[in-house]
């Protein structure tokens, strides 16, 4: 039986295509593009936040009024005459500082036996300096110091 040369051209044009790809169904090798992967983003330097320390500045009695002073490295030196209790607090970075407190009564109400005045710092939340009277004298009581943390 004799093949005719129409048909071996043509199996011989599928065989050829069959092999490289052209006309393939399976034959050929799949290639899945992936997305290109996200850039990893440069991490950003970030301060580190400065702890701040806080200064307390009270002063209690029972004095009608009393004229306070005190100095801060904030603030710089304030005076005040305020009626008892006073308090007053700073932040600062700050881990050495020169600190002071004073305070004066002015008058006491003539209902007061026993007179009392207390002046305190506080760093932190811990007694740095106090100091205290108990007399009709109206003298100043006085505290300062050096605070290092």
């Amino acid at each position: 039986m004799r093949i005719p040369r129409s048909f071996s051209i043509v199996s011989l044009c599928f065989t050829l295509t069959a092999c490289t790809g052209l006309l393939c169904l399976g034959c050929r090798d799949t290639i899945n593009v992936l997305p290109a992967p996200a850039p990893v983003p440069t991490p950003t330097p970030t301060a580190t936040p400065v702890p701040l320390n806080v200064i307390e500045f009270r002063v209690n009695g029972n004095p009608s009024l009393a004229k306070v002073r005190y100095s801060d490295p904030v603030d710089g030196l304030t005076l005040v005459t305020t009626i008892l209790p006073y308090s007053i607090s700073i932040s600062t970075p700050q881990t050495t500082m020169f600190v002071s407190l004073d305070a004066t009564p002015t008058s006491y109400p003539f209902s007061v036996n026993v007179p009392f005045m207390q002046v305190q710092i506080f760093a932190n939340g811990s007694l740095f300096r106090e100091a205290n009277s108990s007399d009709f004298l109206l003298s100043t009581i006085s505290v300062s110091g050096t605070w290092r943390k």
